[in-house]
């Protein structure tokens, strides 16, 4: 873990410094593929996202969420990726969503700078990393 301070413009530089942002989409789909087909199944994508603990935490504490909820929210974000409705989510796909995904974050931020304590393997914190790198 370790603390960034970031805005807008660092994301953005991220997704744009398109070698840096695929290599770096690469080695999360790479964690992600626990089977190593080269796609990411319902399952797995699932099981990535359920590992954020995005919506069964409110600041650290623990929430009682439905399980059915939980699946619906799941199965939307993983038809979301399967952009071509194949039932698979590939390399290709997973970089695009993660692309949108990074650049809202960025709109999200904004240009005012915040100090933010992140997972060293996040995206973010490899934008972060990538700027300051840059600023040396």
């Amino acid at each position: 873990m370790g603390v960034v301070i970031i805005d807008g413009s660092t994301v953005r530089d991220f997704v744009a410094d398109e070698e840096q942002f695929n290599k770096s989409a690469d080695e999360k789909f790479a964690e992600m593929d626990l089977n190593h087909d080269g796609v990411l199944s319902r399952s797995e994508l699932r099981k990535a996202f359920e590992s954020f603990r995005l919506i069964e935490t409110h600041f650290g504490v623990d929430v009682a969420t439905p399980q059915e909820e939980l699946t619906n929210l799941y199965d939307s974000i993983f038809e979301r990726f399967d952009c071509d409705k194949s039932g698979t989510v590939d390399l290709e796909e997973f970089r695009a969503e993660m692309k949108k995904i990074m650049l809202a974050i960025a709109d999200g931020l904004g240009s005012s700078p915040i100090q933010m304590a992140l997972d060293d393997d996040s995206l973010l914190k490899l934008a972060a990393d990538l700027e300051a790198s840059k600023n040396r």
